[in-house]
């Protein structure tokens, strides 16, 4: 018989007397809420969608011509413990809930990932000594489920959180889920059992075959699935209603009951069809990744397995565990490699069901609708993301992924050419430390460290070095390594042109450093930018948007007088509140604000902690909003988000109701506004995050500290003295100095002489190094 104890009941009753457990219920039906929305809405629409609209019904690739189905390992993984209740409810209306069984040594099932306790639950609390055994010829150390009973199970053990990276807000809160409580319950969910170590319970008097046959009997269950071809057998024929899956490991992990590698099973798929149904298989089955973590050439497994008439999972899906760079940190564009082209798999296997859902329901043969809110997707550098910022290739890779305005940081030469960077220094988006140590500097107006600076370089100098893709999350977040030192740059003329062939709605021109560059070096950034836009006509049409961008005032109120052009205020400090003054005061400046992230949505220990009034006091000005800089990378994401971009860019389109958004990565943006959830009023949506929902179901001596205020924004923030006048500076010898170059020029120019020099220079500078 299974194991099953009442005391659970009446634990379960005592604990939700606790006021921290209702306000997770609370929450609970909230996601419960948030997460249903649009697979009831998609259900009420596919029964009318004939009398609605001609439009033909989606046909999926799947075996069985349905949608893929989400599979949830342990319930939503990705954030709450596995098996927790908070875990199982998010996900049960969208996915089959995956149990991977352990069972103790009088025969209870219960829910944990693996054969140890350790990493999963507090075991080592309850028993500190550790055991060692043989499992599959491997010496195997920790706590395991068989050496417990049931009821000590039960009473003592509680879930955590089992990869480390993860909140763990939760540990300790909700205890290892019984299989036999979760399906005697008023509503279980679909059920996949997954099962493993045979041979290891059968030593310990645990008859594996036997139990599961018993749970078939009892309960409902809608799969099966084991690495042990022996186990599927045994149960093979005897399991009515219920799909039976050979799981795959690893492709050099040997089967336990054949002694071959699953990388020689999979190659015979006629075979398994005798005792299984279907597979499920590491996505890498699939999509091979190399060893440059870059996606290698799709294999044909799922065409051959569906040619034998055998379904496929594909399994090893999270959000958050970095997989390769071909996907750039998207999570969805992963899935849909999944989902999208020729043979599909029949289900998704991740910790992470509800953007797998997302994937299916919104994104999936919808990436060629219109835009469906009036928001402007903006580049910051071009797709600085995918390639070196503020080069040809990140242009042209932003305009290909549908953004609205690209945008270029004008910096200036010291022989006054204009081009696109980051900013003014050259150290972090050039390889200039290689060829021009000896010019750093350190300026305290322009910036806090030492740098290199555009203005001490000549253009022909520049174009010596190479741009350098930038890691703004740190090295433990490369972006597209391959393509880091891809690209040329772009000259401001140059970028004009493109725009203008380009036919983009609008550039965005960031002016800064404008006061020094005339005070200091002698050059009028302002005027020089003013005489190109009006050399390429920008000033004289209206079919592209010019907005110039400036923290500046004084730079801003130098294009007051051209009625084509709109001007936007940079704020680059977090503000938690704009008073009337000072935004009377900016209204004089500027028609837009670009406000930084943190000034918008307030996160501590990377959960929201509520929402500023900085955007509602601004636009019930009539000012425009753009918000900076989104990001893919789950690492930038707070965890009410579920490391899912998708949800960030909802929650500031339809909570906070931005009119533009700046992202590294213009594709993601530009994917979710084309896609049919992003209309809150659809059959299936994306809704926003709610600040502090998470945090409120989180015990309040595990919350960060509480921060200070953020400050306001006051009007000496924003009015700036008047620009200085430009001085003369002594030019050095002509022969010296490149003469400024017209437009595209700088593709075909070499230096040969300086290029020598600058040889010379780094070989002895090397010398030098070397010598001290």
């Amino acid at each position: 018989m299974i194991f099953f104890d009442t005391s659970i009941l009446n634990k379960h009753i005592e604990l939700m007397k606790n006021k921290l457990l209702m306000l997770r219920s609370l929450f609970l039906v909230l996601l419960l809420i948030h997460a249903t929305l649009a697979t009831q809405k998609l259900s009420l629409s596919s029964l009318s969608t004939s009398s609605r609209i001609s439009s033909p019904t989606k046909i999926w690739s799947t075996l069985s011509g349905s949608k893929p189905v989400v599979v949830a390992r342990g319930g939503f993984t990705g954030l709450f413990p596995e098996g927790s209740k908070e875990a199982i409810g998010i996900s049960k209306e969208i996915s089959i809930f995956l149990c991977n069984l352990q069972f103790t040594k009088d025969a209870g099932a219960f829910c944990v990932t693996g054969i140890k306790l350790d990493n999963a639950t507090n075991i080592a609390t309850f028993d500190p000594k550790l055991k060692t055994y043989k499992i599959n010829g491997r010496d195997v150390q920790g706590h395991f489920m068989v050496d417990y009973t049931g009821a000590q199970i039960d009473h003592n053990v509680t879930m955590n959180q089992a990869i480390f990276s993860r909140p763990s807000f939760y540990d300790g809160m909700s205890p290892v889920l019984n299989v036999d409580g979760l399906l005697s319950g008023k509503s279980p969910p679909r059920l996949w059992l997954n099962v493993q170590y045979e041979a290891f319970y059968n030593e310990h008097g645990v008859k594996l075959v036997d139990i599961v046959l018993e749970m078939l009997r009892l309960y409902k269950i809608d799969f099966v699935s084991s690495p042990e071809i022996g186990f599927l057998r045994s149960i093979n024929g005897k399991a009515k209603n219920t799909k039976v899956i050979l799981q795959f490991l690893s492709a050099n992990d040997h089967e336990p009951t054949t002694k071959q590698p699953y990388g020689s099973i999979v190659k015979d798929l006629a075979a398994i069809k005798s005792y299984a149904l279907g597979i499920m298989v590491p996505k890498e089955y699939i999509c091979p990744i190399k060893p440059d973590k870059y996606m290698g050439t799709p294999t044909t497994l799922v065409y051959d397995a569906h040619k034998q008439g055998l379904e496929v999972y594909a399994s090893g899906f999270a959000n958050d565990l970095f997989s390769s760079y071909s996907y750039n940190y998207d999570p969805t564009a992963e899935y849909l490699q999944f989902i999208e082209k020729g043979e599909i798999v029949d289900g998704l296997v991740t910790d992470f069901p509800l953007t797998a859902s997302n994937s299916i329901a919104c994104f999936a043969q919808n990436n060629t609708l219109p835009k469906k809110e009036p928001v402007f997707i903006i580049s910051n550098n071009g797709a600085s993301g995918v390639y070196p910022g503020s080069t040809d290739l990140a242009y042209q890779k932003a305009i290909d992924d549908g953004v609205d305005i690209i945008d270029c940081s004008v910096q200036m030469t010291k022989d006054g050419i204009l081009f696109c960077l980051n900013t003014v220094d050259l150290m972090a988006d050039t390889t200039a430390m290689t060829k021009f140590m000896s010019r750093t500097s350190n300026i305290p107006e322009i910036q806090p460290k030492t740098g290199i600076f555009s203005f001490d370089l000549t253009w022909n100098e520049i174009q010596t070095l190479q741009p350098q893709i930038a890691s703004p999350l740190g090295m433990d977040f490369q972006r597209n390594p391959a393509d880091k030192n891809s690209g040329k740059f772009v000259t401001l003329s140059e970028f004009l042109e493109l725009a203008k062939a380009k036919a983009v709605t609008g550039i965005l021109i960031n002016i800064e450093n404008a006061a020094y560059l005339a005070s200091k070096k002698g050059l009028d950034i302002v005027a020089a930018i003013s005489t190109a836009l009006s050399n390429a006509t920008f000033d004289k049409q209206a079919t592209q948007q010019v907005l110039i961008q400036s923290d500046d005032s004084s730079v801003l109120s130098k294009y007051k007088d051209i009625p084509s052009y709109k001007r936007v205020f940079l704020v680059e400090d977090k503000i938690g509140d704009v008073p009337k003054q000072t935004v009377d005061e900016i209204k004089k400046y500027a028609e837009i604000v670009n406000l930084p992230k943190s000034s918008i949505v307030k996160v501590s220990g990377s959960l929201l902690t509520g929402m500023t009034k900085v955007v509602k006091e601004l636009k019930d000005a009539n000012l425009t909003v753009f918000v900076h800089t989104l990001r893919n990378e789950f690492i930038s994401l707070a965890f009410d988000y579920w490391s899912d971009p998708n949800v960030e860019i909802a929650t500031y389109i339809h909570s906070v109701k931005v009119d533009g958004i700046v992202t590294d990565f213009p594709a993601t943006t530009s994917r979710y506004l084309r896609s049919q959830c992003s209309d809150p009023n659809n059959v299936a949506t994306i809704l926003p995050a709610q600040a502090c929902e998470l945090q409120s179901t989180i015990p309040p001596t595990l919350l960060p500290p509480s921060e200070a205020p953020l400050p306001p924004l006051k009007v000496e923030n924003v009015v700036d003295p008047p620009l200085p006048a430009v001085i003369t500076v002594n030019a050095p010898p002509s022969s010296t100095i490149a003469p400024p170059l017209p437009s595209g020029a700088w593709k075909n120019v070499v230096n040969h002489g300086f290029s020598l020099v600058v040889i010379i220079v780094v070989v002895t500078t090397t010398t030098t190094s070397l010598t001290l």
